[in-house]
């Protein structure tokens, strides 16, 4: 098990994933049809060279999904009891097939639950870079954590 119990975080503490991906045509193609989203720039190419991008837009809840599964091993991989809401969301930067994305992580609260006294919440901010370093997605993510057992 890699992810860590509540009572394992601290505020402040900081993860910078180490598994990255390359987001390949493939990637935004099947994300976009499986999810039932037509929007041309995700899947018309002459649609996106018309558009201010000059190219295919990823699909950003792909984006975001992406983000949140790099972060999974190192956070709450076998210890999670539910995500509990996600907050604050926003995409400055767009995402483009062949683009490298790597994610980091910190602790920005810590909660016990009230009706679970073996659980804690967790929040966490992630950010998700592009391979010129740039912000391409960031959010808040309340995680439910068991605690560790006695």
């Amino acid at each position: 098990m890699a992810g860590r119990y509540y009572d394992e975080w601290t505020i402040g503490d900081r993860i910078d994933h180490e598994i990255r991906r390359t987001v390949t045509e493939t990637d935004n193609l099947l994300f976009s049809t499986m999810t039932h989203n037509p929007q041309p720039l995700h899947l018309d190419a002459e649609a996106a060279k018309a558009s201010e991008f000059g190219q295919i837009l990823v699909n950003g809840t792909f984006t975001f999904a992406l983000m949140v599964g790099l972060s999974v091993g190192d956070t709450t991989l076998g210890t999670l009891v539910a995500n509990l809401g996600y907050d604050r969301l926003v995409m400055p930067k767009p995402v483009f097939i062949g683009d490298t994305m790597r994610a980091e992580t910190e602790v920005t609260d810590l909660k016990e639950s009230r009706s679970r006294p073996e659980a804690g919440i967790v929040t966490f901010t992630h950010r998700l870079y592009n391979q010129r370093d740039e912000i391409v997605c960031q959010c808040l993510r309340m995680a439910l954590l068991k605690k560790r057992p006695a």
